[in-house]
């Protein structure tokens, strides 16, 4: 059986429990050094590899690899970049094998959403054409939950488990202050064009008169005239609002309301936070006084706060991509496979990469209450289980220890390398 070396690499937004994917990955590897040599990480993602900036993990300690499973962030560094042009003869593709053949890759792990599942498909594909057999395996991670072929993505539990919690305690604020304060309190998270976290934040309350009282999702086009109708309602009834919006947002011609007219790296478009543009309206169209949230890097860092499930999950899947290459496998993506709903159950699974690059899965309608402003008994009975269990880090002096890795880079062999 011939030993090579393993490259594994972070990509795109950071979760919770992205680290904890790292940890079952190396963890795991280290009980397979008959097959699998030194693991590498790219510092800041693939962006590490082009440029030859590879981690040596086995620099890092047991326990420390042990407690990446309760840290938050990248611990490796991650980056948004895509190939610009995945053929054989592109600068970026050729710039990769010749690091994967200078340091004896073997087995390339890439960790991200959609786009990384492309870029390991399309790594797959050349490698033969470079000569250069690899297996390649994508791992899950995004919390918008948009990823196809896989129940659930790591990432996806925290952060719903994180904006659930926060919209209730954030509710009982506003209810105890609505009489002569506050009226309506809007609350934006992540979800460009799936609206699965701000699904999440129906799990707040577990009535139809329970907050949240509407939900915005990418998924159903904004009405202006509507939504102010759904506010006013809500006021009048209970003598408040909570309003729980998607980043994404948009109107019937697929305009997002906080379009800031500029796009990021992977060519998404910027959003300018649809929260302020909502609080507009309901100030000078209702005349309530209002206040508004954006959770931001918050929802998807809270590790404090993090699912159990959704932990043991990403660990999971980190051991199962090194699972999958000491059987053989290549070209496939570690999903998550559900069996049953109470008590919850699941099991790995093997998706090819080609079912799943790029394959955006946005929140079925069957989710949606016929309003549009909330979720369904349906959607619950999906979204209940991935929030279960509390998994919190080690405490001292009242606050959490996170691993700290050295990332120490390997001696480069090639020429340097300017990645645009």
């Amino acid at each position: 059986m011939v030993r090579r070396n393993a490259i594994y690499a972070q990509s795109g937004g950071v979760t919770a429990v992205i680290n904890a994917t790292a940890s079952g990955l190396l963890e795991t590897a280290r009980a397979h050094r008959d097959r699998i040599g030194k693991v590498y990480a790219g510092r800041n993602g693939i962006i590490g590899v082009l440029r030859e900036e590879l981690i040596d993990t086995s620099k890092e300690t047991a326990a420390t690899v042990r407690r990446l499973r309760e840290t938050p962030g990248g611990a490796f560094g991650s980056c948004r970049y895509k190939l610009k042009n995945p053929v054989a003869d592109d600068p970026d593709i050729q710039r990769l094998f010749e690091v994967f053949a200078a340091h004896d890759i073997g087995y390339f792990f890439y960790n991200g959403g959609g786009d990384s599942q492309d870029t390991a498909n399309k790594v797959s594909k050349l490698s033969q054409q470079f000569n250069h057999p690899m297996q390649c395996i994508g791992i899950p991670k995004t919390v918008d939950n948009d990823l196809s072929g896989t129940d659930t993505c790591p990432g996806f539990g925290s952060v719903a488990k994180y904006v659930a919690i926060s919209t209730r305690e954030a509710a009982l604020d506003v209810a105890s202050m609505s009489e002569s304060s506050t009226k309506v309190f809007i609350l934006e998270v992540m979800g460009r064009h799936a609206g699965w976290i701000a699904a999440a934040g129906g799990l707040a309350g577990d009535g139809r008169d329970e907050p949240p009282h509407v939900i915005l999702f990418p998924e159903v086009p904004f009405e202006q005239p509507r939504f102010l109708e759904a506010v006013a309602k809500s006021v009048s009834k209970f003598g408040y609002c909570v309003v729980v919006a998607s980043e994404g947002t948009q109107d019937a011609n697929g305009n997002f309301l906080a379009d800031a007219g500029t796009t990021d790296a992977f060519g998404h478009a910027q959003l300018g936070g649809v929260a302020p543009v909502l609080a507009g309206l309901v100030k000078h169209e209702l005349g309530f006084k209002y206040h508004y949230a954006v959770a931001d890097y918050l929802q998807r860092s809270a590790r404090h706060i993090a699912s159990g499930v959704d932990v043991d999950q990403a660990y999971a899947v980190g051991k199962g991509a090194v699972e999958a290459v000491v059987g053989g496998a290549t070209d496939v993506m570690i999903g998550i496979e559900r069996t049953r709903d109470d008590p919850y159950r699941w099991r790995l699974k093997h998706v090819n990469l080609s079912k799943v690059a790029n394959v955006e899965r946005t929140v079925p309608k069957s989710f949606l209450t016929k309003d549009g402003y909330g979720i369904s008994a349906r959607a619950r009975r999906y979204l209940q289980p991935l929030i279960q269990g509390e998994a919190y880090p080690a405490y001292k002096h009242g606050m959490p220890v996170y691993a700290t890795v050295k990332n120490q880079l390997v001696p480069k062999k090639l020429r340097s390398y300017e990645v645009s």
